[in-house]
């Protein structure tokens, strides 16, 4: 009777263990709380001169896109790789890539315009950090600026405004008469696009790399 007890015993809380597992495993997890979404660091390099492979900070803005490395590339090429004494402007900064570039390859003076005041600390803090002296950063709105600046002031003007702004044939109007005669007119744009005859500007180079279209237009004399 007493081995039989034990047994009974026995099963009973072999049971009663299983149970309890039994019970434990029905019960639902807590589900895992998801962190902050981690933003990837968004960056473009300098291609060419002085400042090669130099990382310049692109933040995430609606609109702002900077010029693709193949571009930049094929961009100076037609150019030339060294802009010694020439004066630029660059209308649309952004992230600065184009300014910069053309400072990297010498040029003497170069004016970044941009009115975000985001990216106006983020471009004085690459022209700090490369100790770019011939470039400077101001805030200020493209199309106001260029209104009111003296003729004829820039070897080289870079036109690249946010795509869906509507601002191609307001940029190259206001753009033109910054131009030496026989200066460079970069424009980056989602198609070609035509040119007023009242600018005095005649097509030197074009291409297309994606989505993008671009070109080089030079002042006549």
């Amino acid at each position: 009777m007493r081995a039989k007890s034990l047994r009974v015993l026995t099963e009973a809380g072999q049971g009663k263990k299983k149970s309890e597992r039994q019970d434990g495993m029905s019960q639902p997890r807590k589900p895992v709380q998801p962190g902050p979404p981690r933003l990837a660091a968004r960056e473009v390099r300098i291609i060419g001169g002085r400042w090669k492979r130099s990382k310049l900070p692109v933040a995430d803005k609606p609109g702002l896109r900077p010029t693709p490395d193949r571009v930049r590339e094929t961009l100076f090429n037609w150019l030339g790789q060294d802009l010694d004494g020439w004066r630029v402007l660059d209308a649309f900064a952004g992230s600065g890539a184009l300014g910069f570039e053309a400072a990297s390859r010498g040029a003497a003076e170069v004016l970044l315009l941009e009115r975000d005041a985001d990216l106006v600390r983020s471009l004085n803090n690459s022209r700090a950090k490369l100790g770019a002296e011939q470039l400077r950063v101001e805030a200020s709105d493209a199309l106001a600026w260029m209104a009111r600046a003296p003729a004829q002031r820039f070897e080289l003007v870079f036109l690249d405004p946010p795509f869906a702004a509507g601002l191609f044939e307001p940029a190259l109007r206001a753009a033109a008469p910054l131009l030496v005669e026989g200066g460079y007119l970069y424009l980056e744009s989602p198609e070609a696009i035509a040119v007023p005859p009242e600018c005095g500007l005649t097509l030197w180079r074009e291409a297309r790399a994606g989505a993008v279209h671009y070109c080089v237009l030079r002042r006549s004399g």
